[in-house]
């Protein structure tokens, strides 16, 4: 494996050389825990979980960790305004997330963090920032210096005249540049002892300490979301290296899910829950199509877009399928070159999927053509390929849990066996209009049907207009 991954600190593809040979050290900013995951947050968790993947298969050992922010603003203020307890109100959508992320097929973490489980960690690292002379206490409040740190602004590119943290305005910090470590307790709001007094972490502290306290001071890959880059991972990268750690080495970004071009979030009102969206596509076919575009790209949604992959995916799933009835099994392959090249380029999903959907055609053809070996051989690249993008639809996982669809799947076939069953006589009695007229019907709801030398087999392809299917 030669792989390049675009780095947004040096803006460039660099070849990807772990810190330990055989082993990578990665750090994904998680969820903060405020409500229920929508698709746009779960993107991150599905293309890096394709990275994790990647190296994974190349006996590359990964130490994973997505940290869960459990303690913030947005969570403190939700609470109180819904009249619970903050801690009851984090821990609810805790699980949500790890709810959307198991359905969707995302590996488990190595270890998944809570800020409210690190503040000694957090205290300890504010200790080391105020004795190097890069921070300061100020009535019960701690700054980190941003004039103090010469490479400030790296990251994001920001000139240190632009920066606005986003902070409301507090009368202790020198420079209103600067960004909060430690923020003073406030009645009724939860807090810890310091020795600057109570009070509770800042978000950016908290990611910093996590991330040290399991994967070291320096660390291979640090993966989020484009919006973090600034501020949050331009003050995680300030206040790491100006208290003495190397920390990430790759810097790595996946571009939004937007709705009429604008960042799908809450405050826009333009959310898609997960659960919502999965009434209508199955896991399988929603993480297909997050995982579909290149990681760095935006993602415009739309319900005909993701219609469309999960349309698309069903016809992947149906020649793998259809390749087991006939063999009876289909082992699994090894992807082709194109996909490694593509994958090996910053992770090119997109010229993977040419790769893998050429495949298929392939396999396919050598089905209808009876060549049953030559089919189980695509097959099994195909499966490689897919179980790298996470959807292998022979994988377990995918497999739980799906009794409703099941049943759905036993309908239709009941249906379409019955219809094929009314051509299959019309042929024999030579009402070839007829045969014809059942044939171009089931292609217009999205069935498509293959004569095989065993007879016909179908699948569930993408529905076509009258034209395309000769009416």
């Amino acid at each position: 494996m030669t792989l390049h991954l675009y780095d947004t600190e040096t803006r460039a593809l660099r070849e990807f050389t772990p810190l330990v040979p055989g082993h990578a050290s990665v750090y994904l900013c998680g969820a903060t825990v405020q409500g229920e995951p929508h698709i746009g947050h779960v993107r991150s968790g599905v293309a890096f979980d394709v990275l994790r993947r990647w190296l994974l298969a190349h006996e590359v050992d990964v130490a994973f960790v997505r940290n869960v922010t459990d303690i913030d603003d947005k969570i403190l203020n939700k609470a109180r305004d819904a009249g619970r307890p903050w801690w009851e109100w984090a821990a609810t959508f805790e699980r949500s997330f790890a709810w959307a992320y198991d359905q969707l097929g995302v590996l488990p973490p190595s270890v998944e963090p809570r800020a409210t489980g690190h503040i000694t960690q957090m205290v300890e690292l504010i200790d080391r920032l105020i004795e190097s002379g890069h921070a300061y206490a100020s009535a019960g409040d701690v700054y980190f210096d941003v004039m103090s740190f010469p490479s400030y602004g790296a990251l994001s590119g920001h000139k240190l005249d632009d920066v606005h943290q986003g902070e409301s305005a507090a009368e202790g910090k020198r420079d209103p540049r600067d960004f909060t470590l430690w923020k003073a307790a406030k009645p009724g709001e939860p807090s810890w002892p310091t020795p600057w007094g109570r009070g509770r972490p800042g978000w950016h502290l908290e990611c910093s300490a996590m991330a040290e306290t399991y994967l070291g001071p320096d660390f291979d890959i640090h993966c989020g979301g484009l919006d973090l880059v600034f501020p949050h991972h331009e003050n995680e990268r300030a206040q790491s290296q100006a208290a003495g750690d190397g920390f990430s080495r790759y810097w790595l970004h996946n571009g939004w899910v937007t709705m009429g071009g604008e960042k799908m979030s809450k405050s826009l009102g333009n959310v898609l829950s997960v659960p919502n969206v999965l009434q209508h596509v199955r896991p399988q076919e929603l993480r297909y199509y997050l995982g579909g575009a290149h990681y760095r790209s935006m993602l415009e949604y739309s319900d005909n877009a993701l219609q469309t992959a999960a349309v698309t995916y069903r016809g992947i799933e149906g020649f793998v399928k259809r390749t087991v009835e006939r063999a009876g099994e289909v082992p699994l392959g090894t992807w082709t070159d194109g996909f490694a090249a593509a994958l090996d380029d910053d992770l090119g999903v997109p010229k993977a999927l040419a790769e893998l959907h050429a495949t298929v055609r392939a396999g396919n053809s050598a089905l209808e053509g009876g060549e049953l070996e030559s089919a189980v051989e695509h097959a099994g690249q195909v499966r490689a390929m897919l179980s790298i993008l996470g959807v292998d639809p022979l994988d377990p996982h995918w497999a739980s849990g799906s009794g409703d669809t099941d049943a759905l799947e036993g309908a239709l076939g009941v249906l379409v066996d019955a219809e094929l069953q009314r051509r299959a006589q019309a042929k024999v009695d030579k009402d070839w209009p007829a045969a014809d007229a059942i044939r171009d019907r089931l292609a217009k709801a999205g069935i498509d049907v293959t004569d095989t030398p065993n007879g016909p087999e179908w699948s569930v392809g993408a529905t076509r207009s009258n034209d395309e299917a000769g009416q």
